[in-house]
Order: structure tokens, then sequence, then C-alpha cells
């Protein structure tokens, strides 16, 4: 058993010798010590062996197993220091080469334009203000005094969710809450995303961008609305022909939409203008006594005015685009002129 034991050795040690990867290493272990191994196998004969022979073999057995571990673990660490030498050298860089160029990112013309128009009304003292995209019914509707029977509350031009709330239709609710949670004197602004049921169209989209405006104070006119307003477009657009027309919007009384003159053309007529000379930007108006209400102000001391910019409209007359839809197809044809 003694000369069994030794030459079950000098084969493991050359075994794990010539062993160049830790898999075979590993069954290398399994084959030698494991349950079923060489060296259980031999032992398996000590039963035979007389009481005097027995402690012999087993010191023996145990100086093998006990040299056999120890190659074991050496040619382990060679092998993964062999390994991670490989590794090193695969993946060594030459850090005097020039490295790889990346583009610098650049906003969105959207994005661009947010930050521009809002530059413009925080110069004129207004603060930003937000609020969700999914508003309730009342927020997005009643409290903007729009009647349970007015056609923009029908489900052609606003989207319903399933538990009956919607995607807001204009970021007016933002004025609402904001006026819940705030005395007069105020004046924000709200910039977001908002959704109607419309057609795509080279001016229109279902998804697009607003901007709303809010001043309250105890002594707001009409005329306040108009000079801010005007100040606005010629610090955007410059001196550029704009006209006020009346309106109708619930929330608002009076009201006026404002256009610019269409750069495209000239005022001349052009598919962008959808040949009337003219680009509806904003609707706007003097907030209706029964909004005051609806957030707890007294319309008899307190007046104010609202306005509604369209992003997308804004961006197309700064750049001179003739379709909404450039501004969502992600064309890096068309983003890279920005």
């Amino acid at each position: 058993m003694k000369e069994l034991l030794d030459a079950m050795q000098q084969e493991a040690l050359e075994s794990i010798a010539r062993t160049e990867d830790l898999a075979s290493l590993d069954r290398i272990r399994v084959d030698f010590l494991g349950k079923k191994g060489k060296l259980s196998a031999i032992l398996g004969g000590m039963g035979k062996l007389s009481a005097e022979e027995r402690p012999v073999i087993g010191a023996l057995a145990n100086q093998v197993k006990v040299a056999i571990e120890a190659k074991l673990e050496a040619q382990k660490t060679s092998l993964e220091n062999q390994e991670i030498d490989r590794r090193l050298e695969a993946e060594t860089l030459d850090v005097t080469m020039p490295g790889r160029f990346m583009p610098p990112g650049r906003p969105h013309p959207l994005t661009a334009t947010i930050d521009r128009v809002l530059d413009i009304f925080v110069g004129l003292g207004f603060t930003v203000a937000t609020g969700p995209q999914i508003e309730t019914e009342y927020y997005n509707f009643e409290a903007l005094n729009t009647p349970a029977d007015h056609p923009a509350r029908d489900m052609q031009d606003t989207f319903y969710l399933s538990d009956g709330n919607v995607l807001r239709t204009q970021t007016s609710s933002v004025q609402i809450r904001y006026m819940e949670n705030n005395e007069p004197p105020i004046r924000i602004c709200a910039p977001g995303r908002v959704y109607r049921r419309d057609q795509p169209t080279n001016r229109h989209s279902p998804i697009f961008h607003q901007i709303e405006i809010l001043a309250v104070d105890e002594e707001v006119t009409f005329a306040d609305l108009k000079g801010t307003l005007t100040v606005f477009t010629q610090a955007l657009f410059g001196e550029m022909p704009v006209r006020f027309r009346p309106s109708f919007f619930p929330f608002t009384e009076p009201s006026a939409e404002v256009d610019v003159q269409c750069r495209a053309c000239a005022g001349k007529g052009c598919r962008t203008c959808s040949y009337s000379g003219w680009l509806e930007i904003l609707g706007s108006g003097m907030v209706d006594p029964n909004v005051f209400k609806s957030v707890g102000y007294d319309p008899e001391k307190v007046q104010g005015f609202a306005a509604g910019l369209g992003v997308e409209r804004i961006a197309m007359l700064l750049y001179d685009i003739d379709d909404i839809r450039h501004f969502y197809n992600n064309d890096l044809r068309f983003l890279r002129q920005f």
C-alpha cells in the first residue's frame, strides 16, 4: 500500500504540473482527492492491514494528501496569475495615443426654445412653476371655468384615462394648483408637455409643449397683458409685425389671440402659415372671475392676466421650419443643424 501511495503521489504531482487551465486543475483534484478519487480507493483497503500497519499507512496517506493539496494550491495561484497577465496584456492601453472624439451633445430645438422663452419671462419678474401631466377633470376643466358641456371636454379632444383622469390638455392647470397654495401677488410661467386628440399635420401634433404665464395683483389691466406680450415678442423675434385678435377662452374674459407675421413668407402666405401670412403663437386674456373664486381669491380685490404659448409654433418661427413633425422624428440630419 505504501508503494501505491507513493506512485499515486508521483502521478498526481506530474499531472498538476502539466495542467494549463483552472478547469483541468479542478478535475485533477476530484480524480485524486475526491470521495471517489484514487486516494479514497487506496485507503479503502486499510481494513486488511494489521493493527501495527494502520497508523503508519494513515500517517503516510495524510502526508500524500497534504503534498497534493499544496501542489494544487501553488498551481492554482500560478494559473490565476497567468490569466491576469494575459488579460492585462490584452487590455493594455497606449495612453500616448489620442482619444476617441465624442461630439458634445446639443439641446433639442424645442428645449432650446423653452429655455429662451423662460429666460425672457424670468427677466420680467416671473418664476417657473410646474405641475403633473396626468390631471383630474377638476384642475384641467372645472376650476378653469370650463363647463361639462364645453366642446373641449369631448372625447375627440381629450385623452381620458381608465381611472377618470385625463392627460392635461393645457398647462393652465398649473395656475390653479399654484394659486391654491400661494397668495397674490403672483407672477409665474409654467412650461410643460400637453396632449390633445389632434391628427398629425404640418402644424398640429397630439403631443406638444406649452408655456403658461400668469400674473395676479390688485391692479392688473389688459394694458399690462398687451405690454408684457409685446415686450416678449420683441425680445424673441425682434421687430416683427404682431397682431392681437379678439377670441374666446372659458378661463379668460376678455380674450385675445396673438399672431406673428410668418417669417417663411414675410406675410405673403405659404404652407407654413396655411397661406394666411400669420402664425398664431399664443392665446391670452384677463383671468375670469370664476377662476379666482375656484381658488379662494376675491375677484373684487384682485385681477390678473394669463397667456398660453405654443412652443412648437415659436420654434417654427425662430428656425424657419415648415413642418412641426420634424421636431419628433429624431432625424439626425435635422437635429445636427441646431
